[in-house]
């Protein structure tokens, strides 16, 4: 396994497009911690959007996680173009020819793919800790590691949605289709859902069919928190609505993803078995 990383990584670390964009991506997930500077004062308004909680324990693990998720395009850019590079600089039939089998080169690229999102999750618990510790409001243990389960989604969103991205390159073969087929899919999902809506079945049956979609299984790990801040509840009372949201990460969610990473990382075997190269 380490050979295969090996062999992944040198490819990347070699191509100047995937090396800026990695780093960008880095770069990116640190500068969140620019947000505790953000402050203006307008005449007697004084705002520090770090006093507003978002720091706070527990609250960070989801806040921090939810935003970063956002950034992961980058790296969707990185698996997808790395795929066709291998198309393009035929190094895929190369390695083909120096051994490797097609189990093992998509088991290359998915344990690349596991490595993004581990060192990604490592990434945001680490800013997220220190951050945490510098304007939290609450310091305990116990409240600090409680809500880890948000790290535990973020890494498997990542998966998941890699997995995917690593799939759409092997089956369109060009970085920009492949992109561009991940705009139409997620386009799709919202078109099935009105349609089914709409047509088919109540909108309540309709929204329960939707959470089954790949991408949309994918965002329900990780509910929006604005609603949590202790602000946006207040100007909730305040205009008579109440913001009784269900934040929790459930076991049933992750199944779903697990079951849409397996499936594409298997289709990705078998388009790869089956195709000439």
């Amino acid at each position: 396994m380490v050979r295969l990383l090996q062999i992944e990584f040198i490819k990347l670390w070699n191509n100047r497009a995937s090396k800026i964009l990695i780093l960008s991506y880095f770069v990116l997930l640190t500068s969140i911690a620019l947000v505790a500077a953000i402050k203006f004062d307008i005449g007697p308004v004084k705002f520090h959007l770090a006093d507003q909680g978002i720091f706070n324990f527990p609250y960070i693990w989801h806040f921090n996680t939810f935003i970063t998720a956002i950034f992961k395009l980058f790296l969707a850019i990185v698996i997808v173009s790395m795929m066709a590079n291998e198309y393009s600089n035929k190094t895929i039939k190369q390695n083909l020819i120096d051994g490797l089998s097609k189990k093992e080169f998509i088991l290359s690229k998915f344990l690349t793919v596991v490595s993004f999102s581990l060192v990604s999750t490592l990434f945001v618990f680490v800013v997220s800790l220190l951050l945490g510790l510098i304007y939290s409001d609450y310091n305990e243990i116990s409240i600090i590691f409680s809500d880890l389960e948000f790290l535990l989604a973020f890494f498997v969103k990542l998966v998941g949605f890699f997995s995917f991205c690593l799939f759409l390159g092997i089956f369109v073969k060009r970085s920009a289709f492949a992109l561009g087929f991940l705009i139409l899919w997620s386009i799709l999902e919202q078109v099935v859902f009105g349609l089914l809506g709409w047509k088919v079945i109540s909108w309540d049956a309709a929204k329960i069919v939707k959470d089954f979609f790949p991408l949309q299984s994918m965002t329900n790990l990780i509910k929006e928190p604005f609603t949590r801040l202790s602000a946006v509840q207040n100007i909730g009372e305040q205009i008579g609505e109440k913001m009784n949201f269900d934040y929790h990460v459930y076991w049933y969610e992750f199944l779903i993803v697990s079951f849409w990473t397996a499936l594409f990382v298997y289709l990705s075997y078998a388009l790869l078995k089956k195709r000439d190269l």
